[in-house]
């Protein structure tokens, strides 16, 4: 987000520290309003343009410099997507001009280098947050496919009994015995009742 806007040489230092070494510089450093970080490789970079600039110490990859008469400041971020410069007019008044991400207008805000009205102003000038689309417009959920199901398999057909032959109890079975024996009896009875008639 490309900012333009006027600030404190201390309020810069302050956003200089706190992007870089915040975690690490040494507190008499900190409080020390001509100690600004210097860092030469890359990724990311700080330089410090002053009549009068003397080099501290180097902690990891920031090297401290105390530096009277600061005339300009060049702000390279590690991502690459910040490049802020600050340019002395009057004094400890400067300008800062570039471009900063999100993370450093959070760093710029902290340092009060810009104001919360300031952030505000650039929110309006990018436009709206896009916003989701109402439910009509949104594409149609896809059906989720149906789960296959194993082949049905016919049960099984039942079995047809057998034909049994009707059995009958013990004592139905002698009496069928029984009346065969005496139908036989009656049927000589009457044979030998014809002979003596016809004798």
């Amino acid at each position: 987000m490309e900012i333009d806007v006027t600030c404190h040489l201390e309020a810069f230092r302050r956003f200089l520290v706190n992007s870089t070494c915040r975690s690490f510089i040494p507190e008499s450093y900190l409080r020390d309003p001509e100690v600004f970080p210097e860092k030469e490789s890359e990724p990311g970079s700080i330089y410090v343009e002053a009549l009068d600039k003397v080099t501290l110490k180097r902690i990891r990859d920031i090297t401290f410099v105390n530096a009277n008469e600061v005339f300009g400041i060049i702000y390279k971020s590690k991502s690459g997507h910040s490049k802020l410069n600050w340019r002395q007019q009057r004094g400890p008044m400067g300008r800062v001009t570039g471009n900063a991400s999100d993370n450093s207008l959070g760093n710029l805000a902290m340092a009060r280098v810009i104001s919360q009205e300031y952030m505000e102003e650039l929110a309006r000038r990018e436009g709206p947050p896009m916003e989701e689309p109402p439910a009509e417009m949104m594409p149609p959920a896809q059906p989720t496919p149906p789960m296959e199901s194993p082949p049905m398999q016919s049960p099984p057909m039942p079995q047809q009994p057998a034909p049994s032959v009707p059995s009958f109890p013990p004592d139905e079975e002698e009496d069928d015995f029984e009346a065969a024996d005496a139908d036989e009896e009656e049927q000589e009875d009457m044979e030998e009742q014809e002979r003596e008639e016809a004798a």
